[in-house]
């Protein structure tokens, strides 16, 4: 959520914020605004509600020239979406400029206790924090102080960067709980909330810890400690080319990134695999995993239903007891533990915040903990024990697809390997079983027109749909029915098929979609029992089967793959019909209403 950027340098800073901001869109925001110091040494500031494409057309009017400045894009905490209340926000006397990303828990008392006298501009709890900087400068103390006091006194997440007016040659930036990088280049250094904001720039970064505050110039950097310690940090070098985050010919990211799965699952069976065709692990990772008594997997959104899969290889492949668990439920409500557990952390940003507070819970008690991400060096790869990067790529649309196929197949991974330690050989070869599940994908994604078709004949009219499966099928029919109202905002949902007549099945009428999923053989008769029932009533079935499970007249069949790796397959289809649906009723296919893909607030 929200997104930070900031430049001190010798180029006119205006069109480098701007870009960078364009960069930060698939993160989701409402709104959004940019700070220049310009030839004057005034701070100017533009913002506007909506579009990036707004606020640039805003900032051609107004002509800020300057060669330092922050922009922010917002997404909504504390105040509506509006332009009084997006970012940045200036104290009282105009001096100070600052951007914020997080959530300042304590700003009510804080406002209280030093501001009973101020009259705000705006209902953010952001603009407390830049009045109280203001505040303890005008009782005396130098700004740097003051900022360091103002973060020591705030409780919650930031990611802060503060201008001072009378001060044009630095930046001053905090972080705490909230992502934030300074990167370093020729004659400039810049500030963001992800590398990829500034690539254009530098791919040389410097990562931030919590409870940090950094001094940034043209020059150099200094980070200190909130006590005014100085610490010395190690540069890293960001991992992506800017070239991965244009959609080319694609109208949408979305749909690029559908279109790239198989060659994603295919990049990672060869960076899971050593020269001998066997699975590449780290001994660490591998003692980990074969040590403990039960995984614990904490996740949220679609990494959840990623979970959800990997749960049931892990116990059907390896016979190792796992549990999944939704993130913000576990943070305020832990389950008994195993004497030896493993914690997997699944996030496709490595930021999410509900999964990081998890985490400090976690290295506190001493329990182990692994990270599966698509993004090294987030917060939860670097303060994890472990680390396994899903090589997706970067996935800008704000709905997730290869990156949940992704999860998958690194759990399917963890899973053979597992399932050979405990058991010798295995007859789930998940290396060649990917490569299988790969080439079907591949089938799935060249059949646009026919998943088109059925979101017209299906889902063009309706404001509802409902999506049934069970075992494997069950956990992609949650994942289908996420797809379907984030970005359409059809109301759907995924049940299990034995459920939907325990209440559910009140709701349907004559004409509503329901959606089957049928690839286990087990179950296959059980679920098409369940899809009789609804069209009994009225429903209106549309079914993705498996070759093997199949009818003739079943709308989509997938190719056969292993058992196991059915949802890396069935969910295409699925994919592709909530774009389409998406498509045809207008929506913003990949920046949803509401939505964010980077959700680094509780």
């Amino acid at each position: 959520m929200c997104g930070i950027v900031g430049y001190i340098g010798t180029e006119n800073v205006k069109d480098i914020l701007l870009k960078g901001l364009e960069k930060l869109e698939y993160r989701g925001y409402d709104s959004a605004g940019l700070a220049i110091v310009d030839e004057s040494d005034d701070v100017q500031v533009v913002k506007e509600k909506g579009r990036i494409a707004t606020l640039r057309a805003e900032a051609e009017e107004v002509k800020p020239v300057g060669t330092s400045g922050i922009g922010h894009t917002r997404w909504a905490t504390h105040g509506a979406p509006s332009a009084r209340n997006a970012h940045p926000h200036q104290s009282t006397n105009r001096r100070f400029t600052l951007v914020h990303n997080g959530v300042i828990e304590n700003f009510e008392s804080l406002k209280a206790d030093y501001l009973s006298d101020v009259e705000l501009e705006s209902d953010t709890d952001t603009e407390v924090v830049i009045q109280m900087i203001e505040r303890f400068v005008d009782e005396g103390e130098e700004v740097d102080i003051a900022f360091r006091r103002v973060l020591s006194l705030l409780k919650g997440s930031y990611a802060i960067a503060l201008l001072d007016g009378e001060a044009d040659d630095r930046i001053y930036v905090g972080k705490n709980k909230s992502p934030l990088l300074v990167g370093m280049a020729e004659d400039a250094n810049v500030i963001a909330s992800d590398s990829m904001a500034m690539l254009h720039i530098t791919k040389t970064f410097v990562e931030l810890m919590d409870e940090e505050v950094v001094t940034v110039t043209r020059n150099g950097i200094w980070i200190q400690d909130l006590e005014g310690h100085v610490i010395e940090r190690e540069t890293f070098t960001a991992e992506l080319d800017e070239s991965d985050m244009e959609k080319g010919t694609y109208a949408h990211y979305m749909l690029k990134e559908i279109d790239e799965q198989p060659f994603v699952i295919r990049n990672i069976i060869q960076k899971y695999q050593d020269d001998d065709n066997e699975i590449k692990l780290s001994d660490d990772i591998r003692a980990a995993l074969n040590g403990a008594d039960r995984l614990y997997i904490i996740a949220a959104g679609t990494s959840y239903h990623a979970g959800l899969v990997g749960k049931e290889m892990m116990e059907k492949a390896a016979g190792k007891p796992t549990e999944v668990h939704i993130a913000s439920e576990f943070l305020y409500n832990q389950p008994l533990l195993s004497r030896n557990p493993l914690f997997i952390f699944i996030s496709q940003s490595g930021e999410t915040a509900d999964c990081r507070g998890v985490l400090v819970n976690v290295k506190e008690a001493g329990h182990p903990s692994l990270t599966i991400t698509n993004v090294p060096g987030s917060t939860l790869s670097r303060e994890a024990d472990y680390t396994l990067h899903t090589y997706a790529g970067p996935e800008i649309a704000v709905a997730s697809t290869k990156a949940y196929t992704a999860q998958m197949a690194v759990l399917a991974v963890l899973a053979m390997d597992s399932a050979r330690a405990a058991f010798g050989d295995t007859e789930f070869d998940a290396i060649y079983e990917l490569s299988i599940a790969a080439n079907a994908m591949e089938v799935l994604c060249d059949a646009k027109d026919d998943m088109e078709q059925i979101a017209r004949d299906y889902l063009f009219e309706t404001r509802n749909a409902f999506f049934i499966g069970r075992s494997f099928d069950y956990h992609v029919v949650q994942e289908g029915a996420l797809k379907l109202k984030e970005i359409s905002y059809i109301q759907a949902e995924g049940f299990a098929g034995g459920e939907l007549k325990h209440g559910t099945i009140a709701l349907i009428e004559d004409g509503t979609p329901v959606i089957a999923v049928v690839t286990q053989e087990n179950v296959e008769l059980n679920t098409r029992g369940n899809l009789q029932e609804v069209v009994a009533r009225g429903a209106h079935p549309c079914v993705v089967s498996m070759e093997g499970c199949h009818r003739e007249d079943d709308q989509v069949v997938i190719p056969s793959v292993h058992p196991y790796l059915t949802p890396l397959v069935s969910v295409v289809p699925l994919q592709l019909i909530s774009y389409y649906a998406a498509l045809h009723h207008g929506c913003d296919v990949d920046k949803p209403r509401n939505l964010a893909k980077s959700v680094t607030v509780e």
